[in-house]
């Protein structure tokens, strides 16, 4: 009967031992912006063809109109307004900065502002909305009028095998991609980075792309730089549910530990 234990356990250790190592997570999985068939060589510069960001239903505005005389006044730095640190607190947790005193494009694509009333801005780039806006006030002043939109930063989603997922703003103009996921504390060793799922709005509807962040072409692709409401979702892989270690130094501890645990049990036999 030993020697059947024996055989069974040289068996299982077998077994323990192709699986761990079959299931460790190799560099090339996790390293970003590899470059294998030499696409884009090192020093080569890389140009951008950025399409404007066009408004959506539920964005958020801040518009800001100054007549001559307001710019005397106030000068050419705007004031900062009591509610300022409140709105850059509430675009750190994730919330649109301007939701409070902004603008909402509703499902008509029209904000409505003091004054001028209901201006439609669906689609229309921010330079766009701005000319749009100016025009419809312009109708209420005579002096020169100095009119400025803004969106509350970029707001995306991070979720699945990220170190911090959640929602953020970031109050700039623009974002790469890699920005968007250092900021989610990056990608966990799980974390499938050659199948990310990028969830994007566009004016007509959601269209959804996979991008692969271990070749280095994904910074000609027009994925590059996060758009406003993006969502990333990261998918781990099988190592995951086979429960093995992520690396070298875990499988082997897992090896180490599975046969100190089977050599007691045909100790205690023995």
């Amino acid at each position: 009967m030993v020697q059947s234990l024996n055989r069974y356990f040289l068996v299982w250790l077998t077994v323990v031992f192709i699986l761990s190592f079959s299931s460790c997570i190799s560099n090339k999985k996790i390293i970003y912006l590899q470059d294998e068939d030499q696409s884009i060589p090192e020093d080569s510069l890389v140009s951008y063809d950025l399409a404007e960001y066009r408004l959506q239903y539920n964005d958020i505005i801040d518009v800001k109109a100054l007549t001559a005389e307001d710019m005397i006044r106030e000068g050419f730095n705007f004031r900062e307004d009591p509610g300022q640190n409140n709105r850059m607190g509430m675009g750190q947790g994730g919330g649109d900065i301007y939701y409070m005193t902004g603008y909402t494009v509703d499902k008509e694509g029209y904000i409505r502002i003091p004054l001028a009333g209901r201006i439609f801005v669906r689609d229309m780039t921010l330079e766009e909305a701005r000319l749009s806006i100016e025009e419809a006030l312009r109708k209420y002043v005579t002096t020169e009028l100095y009119v400025r939109v803004k969106l509350g930063g970029i707001r995306y989603t991070a979720f699945g095998e990220f170190r911090k997922p959640g929602k953020y703003v970031i109050l700039q103009d623009r974002m790469t991609i890699f920005e968007a996921i250092a900021n989610a504390g990056d990608m966990t060793v799980v974390a499938k980075r050659d199948e990310v799922l990028l969830i994007r709005q566009y004016p007509d509807g959601t269209k959804l792309h996979t991008i692969d962040l271990t070749d280095r072409s994904i910074i000609q692709s027009p994925y590059y730089f996060i758009q406003p409401n993006d969502q990333l979702y990261a998918e781990p892989m099988k190592v995951r549910e086979l429960g093995a270690g992520e690396n070298t130094a875990q499988s082997l501890a897992l090896i180490i530990s599975s046969i100190t645990a089977v050599a007691l049990v045909l100790n205690l036999i023995n």
